[in-house]
């Protein structure tokens, strides 16, 4: 027989299901959306460009559906596991909205460098973002499936996107010296390496907060930092 108890517990259940397909499907659209930035860069495509940029807005509005979600859940007054999944919850969906607003950045900035000719630092900006791709689906399975290895794993290949992002920008600083009439488009391919190694940081935050959700520990080691460029404003 079922008491009043049981259906509160199921319905708890039940919503945090919703907050965690949907911050899923945040991930699995974050990636995408980055996927289809790094792809109009290359296709110099500016109708492609907007339509990114427009996808923006779903992963946006799920971020917000999300967030009241787990507001509900922390109303109801749950317990200490459910507090930590509340408060995992929070920070991620904002860390992956974050991922969104990064990648739109880039199809923004990818309408700018259509109108001059390609530089051949594009395909060191296609790999380090194929790398934060990989981060991104990488902490979204860390996620769903609460395997905190993983998340440590994502945690630690982050170093790896700041020492490619350090040498693409002085690749860049490198060649804006010896052809002054590609710095514009040179600072908007920097713009845009500085969005990639800023969604290999939120990834991370993803990761750790994985970790924090499995563990209820949130004192992780500092992680390895390789970016050495100066400091650029995203």
């Amino acid at each position: 027989m079922n008491t009043p108890h049981d259906h509160i517990f199921r319905g708890l259940d039940e919503e945090q299901q919703r907050v965690h397909d949907g911050i899923v499907r945040m991930g699995e659209m974050a990636a995408a959306q980055l996927e289809a930035a790094l792809d109009v860069v290359v296709r110099r495509d500016d109708r492609a460009s907007a339509r990114v940029v427009a996808n923006d807005d779903a992963i946006d509005a799920l971020e917000q559906e999300v967030t009241q979600e787990a507001v509900r859940l922390a109303l109801r007054g749950p317990l200490a596991r459910d507090l930590r999944f509340i408060l995992a919850a929070l920070r991620i969906a904002a860390a992956i909205e974050r991922m969104g607003d990064y990648a739109a950045n880039i199809a923004k900035r990818s309408a700018a460098l259509s109108m001059a000719p390609p530089l051949p630092q594009v395909e060191a900006l296609q790999a380090l973002g194929r790398r934060a791709v990989d981060l991104i689906r990488q902490t979204t399975d860390a996620y769903r499936d609460e395997d905190a290895d993983l998340a440590i794993q994502v945690r630690d290949a982050d170093a790896r996107i700041d020492a490619d992002y350090s040498e693409l920008y002085r690749d860049l600083v490198e060649h804006m010296g010896n052809e002054p009439r590609s710095i514009t488009s040179a600072t908007h391919l920097m713009f845009m390496a500085k969005n990639i190694e800023r969604i290999g940081d939120h990834a991370t935050n993803v990761a750790e907060n994985v970790c924090y959700l499995v563990s209820g520990e949130d004192d992780l080691p500092p992680r390895e930092k390789r970016d050495d460029s100066p400091s650029l404003a995203p």
